[in-house]
């Protein structure tokens, strides 16, 4: 059983041992962050191991848009505490069960994550070639 604590952040809090900040207001309610959104929960572990652990599970909600179904409000929506963590909580007793799956879906999104950045490190080095190309090119 993992062990953790779901609170409203409040800003400029300082919290002890390991937690992740989860966004609560807008379409994006769920995301999971390692650093503080301004209108978020805040989901504190014993140790990093659990926070990490927790944090790929957050991000697969989020990733899955499982938090829709429980979003209200009509014009910004908002996520609730309580649904928060009541569905959290559930889905982290899931994932338990199946720990093993877990670890290599996290695995595998890890592996992602970092494929996407060195895409993005090289989409962004073709834009600054094709800028210096093309300031050459005018300059003559």
């Amino acid at each position: 059983m993992m062990n953790f604590i779901v609170k409203t952040h409040q800003k400029d809090t300082l919290y002890k041992g390991s937690q992740i900040f989860i966004l609560n207001k807008g379409m994006n309610s769920g995301k999971p962050q390692k650093e503080p959104y301004a209108n978020s929960f805040v989901i504190q572990f014993p140790n990093e191991e659990d926070a990490e652990t927790g944090y790929w599970l957050a991000y697969s909600l989020w990733k899955s848009k499982f938090w829709h179904q429980s979003l209200c409000g009509s014009v910004i929506p908002f996520l609730r505490i309580h649904d928060f963590k009541k569905d959290f909580a559930h889905k982290v007793d899931e994932m338990l069960l199946e720990f093993e799956q877990h670890q290599k879906e996290v695995k595998a999104l890890r592996l992602l994550e970092l494929k996407e950045e060195q895409f993005h490190q090289n989409i962004n080095l073709i834009n600054d070639m094709r800028r210096v190309i093309l300031h050459r090119y005018c300059k003559k």
